[in-house]
């Protein structure tokens, strides 16, 4: 009870900072942070992803006549699929896993209460392939649990885990398990994903989204050495890691993010291996995209709230850049909520004019600062990733839109999540139920 409150306290300093320095500042100073936070995010993931790939990425050879990875000892690879209500999906996720290059695998599938006919297509399948196992819970647990009843099957010490809906590459697995030998202080590798559901507008800005943003994030965080979250459609796990930290936590709606900061916590490192691709489903209704980013905002916020108090010691001194990069893109969110308060305010009643806001148009030329820093962080990411997926350069029509859709999403899942998490009264076991996976899926990357 203690903890719950000192965290709403916190919480109150952190989102009320905005709504304090209306008071005591201009309204335009808040407009001003509004805008020039992303452009230096931006300008931060230019340069991150820029030097990651001078520095390792440009060596690699990537194309269909490069030979699978070389793996020390040739170790196996146990790759988890947790499958609910998947009919519809699982068959091509199994036999594309089961399809890599690398043959020491053993591929496992954890029916979790599905309520189609996922268990009858599983039991087919693993009549048809020695290296599948499949393992049947008779009631939803939870993607959790899922993978902790998985981890405990699984005969390797290295586990890559994908959604039941998720395309691996063919040399994916092997990719994903190198770090993990090379580096015995590496305790998780997250992939690349790649969408492949695109017959909305929806669906191509997320195109535009993973090609042109994730993927540039994922690199600058892990050259300043922190990743925030592996992805939870593709990573890779050591399972003596997973075991010190105590595998997944049942009570987190996103597993993913509390994972990784469970095991950096612990001094694991976390990798990111961009060749290691994987074809993903996405939402392409307005609906189901609000539905899945509100959930990753929350999970974000129960993880940030969980580990605040404690990692302020000396020994976790390389999580505080992350935790004030969330720390400072929260009160962007708050802020940029306030600014549109004091902009609709001003039309009804007289307020003061230092805490005025004119018009929400960004200050001075800074408007055209953003937009052709938005475009260069585009450009830079499609040249970096058009070696992973050939005609990328096709979706920057699309991801022209994202900005602006991706700043009024960011805005409404912040200030919808965070009353969620801090009313939560008792934790319960998360479970999960059928996300939208989008109206046209497709399963290449053209």
């Amino acid at each position: 009870m203690i903890d719950r409150l000192l965290a709403f306290l916190l919480l109150c300093l952190v989102l009320g900072a905005p709504f304090a320095a209306a008071v005591v500042v201009s309204g335009e100073f808040i407009l001003a942070f509004v805008f020039f936070w992303p452009l230096f995010m931006s300008a931060l993931w230019i340069t991150g992803g820029v030097y990651f790939w001078l520095v390792r990425e440009r060596r690699w050879p990537v194309g269909e006549d490069v030979p699978p990875p070389e793996l020390k000892g040739q170790p196996l690879i146990s790759i988890l699929i947790p499958c609910f209500n998947e009919v519809a999906h699982g068959e091509s996720t199994i036999l594309a896993a089961l399809n890599q290059r690398y043959g020491n695998i053993e591929v496992i599938a954890i029916n979790d209460g599905s309520t189609d006919g996922t268990g009858a297509m599983l039991d087919r399948l693993v009549q048809q392939h020695e290296k599948l196992r499949v393992i049947h819970l008779a009631h939803n647990q939870g993607k959790a649990m899922v993978l902790r009843m998985g981890a405990m099957a699984a005969r390797s010490e290295y586990l890559v885990c994908i959604d039941g809906d998720a395309l691996l590459d063919r040399d994916a697995a092997a990719y994903m398990v190198a770090p993990l030998v090379e580096h015995p202080r590496v305790g998780a590798v997250t992939g690349n994903p790649r969408v492949r559901t695109r017959s909305t507008q929806v669906g191509h800005i997320q195109v535009g989204e993973f090609s042109s943003i994730v993927g540039l994030i994922k690199r600058t965080q892990r050259v300043y050495g922190q990743v925030f979250t592996v992805s939870g459609v593709i990573s890779a796990f050591r399972r003596s890691a997973l075991d010190r930290v105590g595998y997944w936590s049942l009570d987190m709606i996103t597993e993913d993010i509390d994972i990784s900061w469970k095991l950096q916590r612990d001094h694991w490192s976390v990798f990111y291996e961009p060749r290691a691709l994987c074809w993903i489903l996405m939402p392409e209704t307005l609906r189901g995209l609000w539905k899945q980013r509100l959930r990753w905002a929350q999970g974000g916020a129960e993880v940030f709230l969980k580990n605040i108090f404690s990692i302020w010691s000396w020994r976790h001194r390389r999580l505080w850049p992350m935790v004030a990069e969330f720390c400072l893109s929260t009160i962007w969110a708050f802020a940029f909520a306030v600014s549109i308060l004091l902009w609709a305010l001003g039309h009804v009643v007289d307020l003061p004019p230092h805490i005025r806001v004119d018009n929400l148009a960004p200050p001075d030329f800074t408007g055209l600062v953003l937009a052709f820093m938005c475009l260069m962080q585009f450009g830079v990411s499609i040249l970096i990733e058009r070696r992973y997926e050939p005609g990328l350069w096709r979706a920057l029509y699309w991801v022209i839109w994202y900005p602006v859709i991706y700043w009024m999403l960011s805005l409404a899942t912040t200030l919808v999540s965070y009353p969620k998490v801090m009313i939560k009264v008792r934790r319960k076991r998360a479970r999960w139920t059928s996300p939208d996976r989008g109206i046209k899926s497709r399963s290449s990357s053209s």
